[in-house]
This record gives C-alpha cells, structure tokens and sequence, in this order.
C-alpha cells in the first residue's frame, strides 16, 4: 500500500513478449493469436479500466524468461 494506491505486480515464467509486440499489447483488437482465438480486448479493457480510475498498468517481459506485470490501484 503507497498511501491511497494498492501495487500489484503479477507475475509468470512463460514465454514472454517479442520486444516489437510490447508497445503494441494495450491497443484494442491487438493479438497474436490465430482467427477465431481471442479478439485481443482483455488487456485494452483492463488497461482502460484502470487508467480511468487514476490507476497504472505496465509489462516488462523478456522472450523466453517470462512477464512482469505491475499496477497500481487507486
């Protein structure tokens, strides 16, 4: 807790995001998936959400190490 905003930082071991792809995750309809897979909003609604409400959202990955996610929450 930092005075009236929560951090939460998530974290995973996966396959990471190309660098080229990271400015890029945030915008709507943004995937990497196949057609008919995901319609790339998930992060564009989460990422909406949060700023809104004075709250941050950011990515730090590396290929092949994984993704590290913090935000905050006012």
């Amino acid at each position: 807790m930092n005075g009236d905003r929560v951090f939460v930082e998530v974290s995973d071991t996966g396959a990471g995001i190309p660098p080229q792809n990271v400015p890029k995750i945030f915008e709507p309809f943004f995937t990497t998936k196949k057609v008919g897979e995901g319609t790339g909003l998930g992060l564009a609604v989460c990422y909406g959400i949060l700023t809104e409400h004075g709250g941050s959202l950011d990515v730090q990955s590396t290929v092949g190490v994984g993704t590290l996610s913090p935000s905050y929450f006012q």
